[in-house]
């Protein structure tokens, strides 16, 4: 199941609702007919919830305490729910339901509505008891060594995630929303350290992290963005944010995310900005036309929040959205940039491989394997205004748009996702970082090798596509 998709269509049925002033007695009727474990106690002239009741509530609350059936559900309804945008992703679904250790979060209208109620079994199918006892471990370390610890038992549970064959797709989702927890608790622990200013102010992940397409091997891309009136303002809260980010850079680290050796974190001063300035330098990026800095700048455009208010990174992608589409010369550029490579397919469709010294005979995964989809994806989705950042969200949105008939969709899908297998194995194995995305296809069994030629003709088919599009004059 894509991260990225809405909450709304993977709840399994309508929750019931009832007024405030409805029975006690109502309620369980209500449960028992509609066989939910959650009803919505909603005010009936504004349609907005107001708390929810579930069985567990019934048995404490009214059963084992010998309570009157006949008083209103809102006598023992838990209040104050924590809502949520009922088109919100699962994977924003998921992660603040650990955060806030619930089991239900009510899903609301764009106009405050009571729309329906999700629960933990909904986004999980099968839930883990291993994940449940990690994202406990995560919420409860009190300092960052301690912190440091469940991150290393995070990528063992992940390597027994792999073993067991999980997909790929879902290996990222379950990676990227554990991975998410650390940064919010590391940030957590950091913030207690540092009187930051009173401004809103959000935490941005970029790259496979901003696409929810983490793996076993992942450094730091992050940025800071935070409001201010004016440059002057904007500089001054900068020196204030800067020693937090660096202090934060190196929790990360500490956790087992290495410093970007690019130096893209909020440490470095030139990724932590005012909003204002963050459009300035998308600005700079969209009137640039040279493939080479547009290349440097791709992770850029696959920007996500993690923590603070999300507000300015929405505004920041909302305003980036409405002018993407009409940045030919940068798009342009992008293709440019995407197709600067070399095909490890030769003719006859034999493998063609790099010059190497350190990895001779080997393929870069990653670079050949996984970048085409993820250039084409997002080349893809910043032409058509797509806010989607995850690949294969993006391209399972922008089919439709390229009128791809849905084979060619899935094909594309699956050819990323059995890359994606290959990498993680090859990560469980790799006797260095830098050999973490390399292989040598004379090491694959058969069947790997011919997956690997059919999805490396996919990435053809996928540039020739760019290339007709955005190169033929």
């Amino acid at each position: 199941m894509s991260p990225y998709v809405s909450v709304r269509s993977v709840v399994r049925r309508q929750a019931p609702s009832l007024p405030p002033s409805a029975e006690i007695r109502e309620a369980i009727e209500c449960l028992d007919r509609t066989r939910a474990d959650a009803v919505a106690v909603v005010d009936p002239e504004s349609g907005s919830p107001l708390g929810i009741l579930t069985l567990r509530d019934v048995l404490k609350r009214v059963v084992m305490s010998g309570g009157d059936l006949g008083l209103p559900v809102a006598v023992v309804m838990t209040g104050g729910v924590i809502r949520l945008p009922a088109d919100a992703t699962m994977h924003q679904a998921s992660v603040l339901m650990i955060r806030r250790n619930v089991h239900h979060l009510v899903l609301v209208e764009a106009d405050g509505r009571f729309g329906n109620i999700v629960s933990q079994a909904d986004l999980y199918a099968q839930p883990s008891a291993r994940s449940g006892e990690l994202v406990a471990a995560i919420a409860a370390a009190p300092d960052i060594p301690a912190l440091a610890r469940v991150a290393a038992e995070v990528r063992r549970f992940s390597a027994e995630l792999l073993a067991r064959g999980t997909t790929a797709e879902a290996l990222c989702q379950q990676i990227s929303a554990l991975n998410d927890l650390i940064g919010l608790q590391a940030i957590d622990l950091v913030s207690a350290e540092h009187e930051l200013p009173y401004v809103p102010w959000c935490w941005l992940v970029f790259g496979s992290e901003g696409r929810l397409e983490q793996t076993l091997s992942t450094d730091q891309d992050n940025g800071l963005i935070f409001a201010a009136e004016t440059s002057e303002e904007a500089a001054s809260l900068r020196a204030i944010f800067l020693p937090f980010a660096r202090a934060v850079n190196a929790a990360l680290d500490a956790c087992g995310f290495p410093l970007c050796s690019g130096n893209i974190m909020a440490s470095n001063p030139d990724l932590c900005l005012s909003l204002t300035e963050w459009k300035q330098k998308f600005s700079g990026w969209l009137r640039e036309a040279e493939p080479q800095a547009v290349l440097n700048a791709t992770i850029f455009f696959d920007l996500r929040p993690l923590y603070g208010d999300e507000h300015l990174a929405a505004e920041l992608q909302g305003w980036l959205l409405q002018r993407t589409p009409e940045s030919g010369l940068f798009l342009r550029s992008m293709v440019e940039a995407s197709l600067n490579w070399q095909s490890p397919l030769g003719w006859l469709s034999g493998f063609r491989y790099e010059d190497n010294k350190d990895f001779p005979h080997t393929i870069d995964l990653k670079a050949h394997g996984v970048r085409p989809f993820v250039d084409a994806a997002r080349i893809w989705a910043l032409a058509k205004g797509v806010p989607a950042t995850n690949t294969a969200e993006r391209l399972r949105t922008v089919g439709p748009l390229l009128f791809q008939r849905p084979e060619e969709t899935a094909a594309y899908l699956a050819a990323l996702g059995q890359v994606q297998r290959m990498r993680f194995a090859n990560q469980l194995t790799a006797a260095s970082p830098a050999a973490a995305n390399r292989v040598d296809p004379d090491q694959l069994n058969e069947l790997d090798r011919v997956i690997l030629k059919e999805a490396f003709k996919l990435v053809k088919r996928l540039q020739q596509m760019l290339q007709v599009e955005y190169l033929r004059s």
